[in-house]
């Protein structure tokens, strides 16, 4: 080779000698059942780790409330553990509601409690995240961002106890933090290494943000996304949880997501949460397995267009 000819712009070069980038591809993510999906089926969570399982799920994201519930009933943490292992399955994340975020610092100080003891059933399942909404500040005055950043942190600090890393949950219904730009900004001031988002389509479409924000995100900002999709009525301003539908039976322009994320890097999970009470009328297996391959010719879709 010519001496130089990496700097004089040898396209021949560079054609041969740099390898070709590998195609983007459904398998570059993994796929979860949020267990809201089927929950008014009132199968229990031993059965619907079978499910994921027995359909080839990747992972399960449970309420705190089943766990809750679960032990209640006598159940062992330890033995869910086994069980959610031995069908194959990690718990990617998990959904609590403490009230980490208030203003009112007894009601703060009760929800880090809260926190800590949802973080304590999540390790002994397993579970190395949980969803961090801005549960309790969802009306009212908003919120000074620079203190819910602080906010953000302690409960990272606490998670970090745990082995476990609290998302900061974008709500698009909520007064506070239902734009992707404010959740950024709160977990970037946090100023902590773990720090990241957990973004949900119909959450960013109710928020009114634009999806192209998503491309500013890089690599370690997400690592769950809840996947779902939503119709073009009702309008944004009267759509609520249960209007949420299987990904590609909606509107949003789920292959610009999908193509967004994989370029700023994202290779996490994509984690199925629906309210939909005609789903939940329905056969739970048939709709796990539908969800499952929504997601997938979803993804696909995107990458072959």
């Amino acid at each position: 080779m010519v001496a130089g000819s990496f700097l004089s712009g040898d396209k021949s070069a560079q054609a041969t000698d740099l390898p070709a980038k590998p195609k983007p591809s459904v398998n570059d993510f993994r796929y979860c059942l949020n267990t809201s999906t089927i929950r008014e089926q009132d199968l229990g969570i031993e059965r619907e780790i079978e499910i994921a399982g027995e359909l080839g799920y990747d992972g399960i994201e449970p309420w705190i409330r089943q766990l809750d519930k679960y032990e209640a009933e006598g159940g062992s943490l330890s033995d869910l553990r086994k069980r959610i292992e031995d069908a194959g399955l990690t718990v990617d994340s998990a959904i609590g509601f403490a009230r980490w975020i208030v203003d009112d610092e007894q009601e703060r100080a009760a929800g880090l409690e809260q926190l800590k003891v949802d973080l304590d059933k999540l390790q002994q399942i397993g579970g190395t995240r949980i969803a961090a909404p801005p549960t309790g500040a969802t009306n009212g005055p908003a919120l000074n961002l620079l203190q819910a950043a602080e906010r953000y942190r302690a409960i990272l600090d606490i998670g970090q106890q745990f082995g476990i890393i609290p998302q900061l949950e974008v709500w698009g219904f909520s007064e506070n933090l239902s734009r992707v730009g404010e959740s950024t900004f709160v977990a970037m001031e946090s100023g902590h290494p773990d720090a990241c988002l957990l973004p949900d389509v119909y959450h960013i479409y109710k928020g009114g943000s634009d999806f192209n924000s998503l491309h500013m995100l890089g690599q370690k900002a997400i690592h769950v996304f809840h996947l779902n999709d939503y119709p073009a009525n009702p309008p944004r301003d009267s759509i609520s949880d249960k209007d949420r539908v299987f990904p590609g039976d909606g509107v949003a322009p789920l292959s610009a997501i999908f193509r967004n994320l994989h370029e700023v890097g994202f290779r996490g999970t994509f984690s199925l949460e629906l309210f939909n009470p005609t789903y939940w009328k329905r056969d739970p297996v048939e709709v796990s397995r539908e969800g499952l391959d929504k997601m997938k010719t979803s993804v696909q879709t995107a990458f072959e267009a």
